[in-house]
């Protein structure tokens, strides 16, 4: 009896136990009561909330294709601010011959109309194909019939021949989620190393070798459930690098011989020199010696010589906005046409550096908007851009020829993302990029009061350094949205704005404006902030919650606000503010306000000087203190008084 009775507990043990297992793969049903649920218990003020999120990406063995697999199921609580959901975005990438296609689709808007679920399909025909680039065609659908309370649907598959390229999948987005899936299968003959970055676990996980699709796979799956939508924070220049997310990168391939795809950083340098895209275009000696500038071999200094070809290259070549870290028609298709993508121009300099005696070797880096290197395992598919760097004296410098503002070791803001990989023909070389050249933002008003109240006068923004290259980047692509965000910022009317490069690289806009919304009066006295509309009007260091993550401001910064005003003929100034200056300990962080008066001329000085690039969190107090301090005087007014 004692045995039956221990065999009923263990058999019932046992049942618990497959009742608990957890299932992957299997959306639940779609639900009535979703469509009626008023707020998500996550987040109360959450505009969306997603519901069901899964992502599998299987590679068949027996095509060697990636199957890659989508579902999401979205609820839509306010949809003017859930648009990033409204409109479905699918990437497909191609290159040469190889191309992804897109399968199956099925999407869907529901609604609860008079108790009923009404569902409003997204047609495959009201697509709208766009292409981004050379190597991706982006597939766009819009939802149809979104209302406050609709829950969207939508899954579709995407056939890939490049097993090297699988999407990192975001597990933390700014819409919280009460289930969010990852899965991956692979046969055992075709290996991934699988990343992680980020602080959350799964509450679900499996790793291992089990027999699916008819032979033995190794297979991933990782479930999480109850997210909070990602805490962003301000001076952070890609939140990606924290969020937590998934990523697999091929390792190696073993039909009938072993190949390995990520090993370590000397392995891949070996396959990128062999490689007829990068290696092989390095090795066309003859075409730099046709087009080195000539008087260059001649100049006595190395530094004199790298710079001359430096200056020689970012003049006569034009970068085509390609990124990549091989070369696209080549280089001998860019010295014809005078324009290329990244690899081409930079790679071209390394190639006239050598030649000139110096020595000179390609930068393999990866991007801010690409996010971080993974440096505990090397491959190439983290890589997306190529920097030019030279070693003086045992000290490296960097280049990047695709800017026209650009000077070496003064780089684009996009370069500097703390670490690049330096590849020597025989070694590979990790090395840490820390941007010290300080740039400069200087904005200056010459203003004065006129008889009707209003004041009147020209405004000059000019940027220095990196931020003069970001600038100019922002210009291009829109000049007048660009223009524009001077009336949208500062709520004044601008006129006749002009924006360029100066000689010196700086960029520069200046403009007239005009505007009665400046002073006040108050009897015979007139009221103004002397800082006009350059008044720090909040705290940008404003967090309440605990800092969590560095303070990136791209460049060591000194921001300088400038007002000159002419008080108006019979009047006086009743008090003049106070003057301020206030310096961290360790003299990281320097701000100060002053004012004088010059004859019938007002001068006030705003000067916010940062020493360093970016900051430990630990930092933020003191940056909340110091913007504080400079917010309350930058927001003191005077009184002008009728003599």
């Amino acid at each position: 009896m004692k045995k039956i009775i221990l065999l009923l507990v263990c058999s019932a043990n046992v049942m618990m136990i497959k009742a608990q297992k957890h299932e992957f793969l299997n959306p639940p049903k779609f639900s009535d009561a979703d469509l009626s649920k008023p707020k998500s218990l996550l987040d109360e003020n959450a505009p969306a909330e997603i519901l069901y999120k899964s992502v599998h990406y299987k590679v068949d063995g027996a095509t060697g294709y990636l199957n890659k697999k989508y579902f999401y199921r979205v609820k839509v609580y306010d949809k003017d601010k859930a648009e990033d959901w409204l409109n479905l975005e699918v990437p497909l990438y191609q290159s040469g011959a190889d191309k992804e296609t897109l399968g199956k689709f099925k999407a869907f808007t529901y609604n609860l109309e008079g108790g009923n679920v009404v569902p409003t399909k997204v047609e495959k025909s009201s697509q709208y194909k766009s292409k981004e680039s050379k190597y991706v065609n982006v597939t766009k659908f819009a939802f149809s019939n979104v209302k406050n309370g609709s829950v969207l649907e939508y899954q579709y598959e995407v056939t890939s021949p490049f097993l090297y390229i699988i999407p990192e999948f975001l597990i933390e987005t700014d819409t919280p989620s009460l289930y969010t899936e990852y899965v991956l299968d692979s046969p055992l003959n075709i290996s991934y190393n699988i990343n992680y970055t980020g602080v959350l676990a799964p509450k679900h996980r499996m790793i291992e070798e089990r027999n699916i699709y008819g032979s033995q796979y190794k297979t991933y799956r990782f479930g999480y459930e109850n997210i909070e939508g990602f805490k962003t924070e301000k001076f952070v220049r890609n939140d990606r690098n924290y969020r937590t997310k998934i990523s697999a990168e091929l390792n190696s391939t073993n039909f009938r011989e072993l190949k390995l795809y990520s090993s370590s950083w000397n392995q891949i340098g070996k396959r990128l020199y062999e490689n007829e895209d990068f290696g092989e275009e390095l090795n066309k000696t003859r075409l730099v010696r046709d087009n080195m500038p000539a008087g260059i071999l001649e100049m006595e200094t190395d530094l004199e010589k790298a710079n001359a070809i430096f200056s020689y290259v970012q003049k006569t070549f034009t970068w085509n906005k390609d990124k990549g870290i091989y070369t696209d028609g080549g280089i001998r298709k860019m010295l014809d046409t005078k324009t290329g993508n990244a690899a081409e121009i930079n790679l071209f300099l390394v190639m006239l550096l050598r030649e000139a005696g110096i020595k000179a070797d390609p930068l393999l880096i990866s991007t801010v908007e690409n996010g971080m290197i993974n440096l505990t395992s090397p491959n190439v598919s983290n890589m997306n851009f190529i920097l030019a760097s030279i070693s003086l004296g045992g000290v490296y410098h960097i280049y990047d020829a695709t800017s026209k503002q650009s000077a070496m070791d003064e780089l684009p803001l996009r370069d500097w993302n703390q670490y690049g990989i330096l590849l020597a023909k025989n070694k590979a070389e990790q090395i840490q990029m820390k941007n010290i050249k300080p740039s400069s933002t200087l904005l200056t008003v010459d203003a004065k009061i006129n008889d009707d109240g209003s004041i009147s006068g020209s405004y000059t923004d000019r940027d220095t350094g990196t931020f003069a290259m970001y600038v100019k980047d922002s210009y291009d692509e829109n000049p007048e949205k660009y223009k524009k965000q001077y009336k949208e910022n500062y709520s004044i009317d601008f006129t006749g704005i002009d924006s360029k490069v100066l000689d010196n690289g700086a960029f520069e806009s200046t403009m007239k404006f005009s505007s009665s919304n400046l002073i006040d009066r108050v009897g015979k006295k007139i009221i103004i902030n002397p800082m006009l509309f350059l008044s720090k009007t909040s705290n940008e260091f404003d967090q309440t919650e605990s800092r969590k993550y560095p303070i990136d401001f791209g460049a060591p910064t000194t921001k300088v606000k400038k007002v000159t005003l002419e008080i108006p003929e019979g009047y006086t100034i009743e008090e003049l503010p106070k003057n301020k200056r206030i310096v961290t300990d360790d003299k990281q962080i320097e701000y100060s306000y002053m004012i004088e008066q010059k004859g019938n001329k007002l001068e006030v000085t705003s000067t916010t000087k940062i020493s360093s690039a970016d900051y430990p969190k630990e930092y933020y107090p003191a940056f909340k203190q110091i913007w504080g301090v400079a917010s309350k005087h930058e927001n003191q007014v005077i009184s002008l008084v009728k003599k």
